[in-house]
């Protein structure tokens, strides 16, 4: 028997590990951008978001900004060791979009749907990431 190429099978479910880790990068890249945008807009204009009456875990705005864009930029360095196939890339991606769900549910009262809309895709990145397989021996 001659092993010269590889299986059939083998090359498509090699293509689709990839395809996933491509898009879940390309989703941590968005979360990443997101979180970005949110901390420069609570630090550059406090204006911009609306505080209800009480919280449990209020802070400042400006405090808030800073804790997204630092998560933010975490985010988008994890989104580029993803898309490369890191192993760290993906333990970090799983790690820090599960912060990024924490944070933005500490957020929730500055700006609910901002926030929802975060964790929502946050728990994607999550599932895409934790799905998906390097190897199928």
């Amino acid at each position: 028997m001659s092993h010269s190429s590889p299986e059939p099978d083998r090359q498509v479910r090699q293509g689709l590990a990839m395809g996933t880790a491509i898009g879940a990068a390309i989703l941590l890249f968005v979360v990443g951008l997101l979180n970005l945008l949110e901390g420069i807009s609570a630090v550059g204009d406090d204006s911009v978001f609306v505080v209800g009456p009480e919280y449990t875990y209020k802070f400042d705005l400006t405090t808030w900004g800073w804790i997204h864009i630092v998560t933010g930029i975490l985010l988008i360095i994890c989104a580029l060791g993803l898309a490369t196939g890191t192993t760290w890339g993906r333990v970090a991606a799983i790690t820090l979009a599960a912060v990024s769900i924490v944070t933005n549910f500490l957020a929730l009262p500055y700006y609910p749907a901002w926030s929802i809309l975060i964790i929502a895709l946050d728990v994607v990145v999550i599932w895409a990431v934790s799905t998906w397989k390097t190897t199928t021996d």
